[in-house]
């Protein structure tokens, strides 16, 4: 998904949960608005407290690329079925100017 197509679908409204499999510190220096933290390590449990429902949108982030993929077929192995990676990443999201929160 392009940051175009995601920015389009926070519009829509909460159709979606956005999870940022990065490190505390990483999330804590910024994140997308909206975002849940589930650092790799933690990202089965983070995925199950955030949404009940398996077929529901979960898109990925990380910082480039690889953590993010890892984690989509962690989820996918656990019955997640709609699972989408933000094109370009993290990097890509502030390179391009869009906002980030910090803390």
């Amino acid at each position: 998904m392009t940051a175009e197509e995601f920015e389009e679908l926070i519009k829509s409204g909460p159709t979606h949960v956005l999870l940022d499999v990065r490190s505390s510190f990483e999330f804590k220096a910024g994140h997308i608005r909206g975002a849940v933290h589930a650092p790799l390590s933690n990202v089965l449990m983070a995925t199950k407290a955030a949404s009940k429902n398996k077929e529901v949108l979960l898109l990925l982030i990380c910082e480039h690329g690889p953590r993010a993929q890892f984690a989509k077929v962690l989820l996918k192995w656990n019955g997640y079925k709609n699972l989408e990676l933000l094109n370009g990443h993290m990097a890509y999201w502030r390179q391009s100017g869009r906002p980030v929160e910090k803390g």
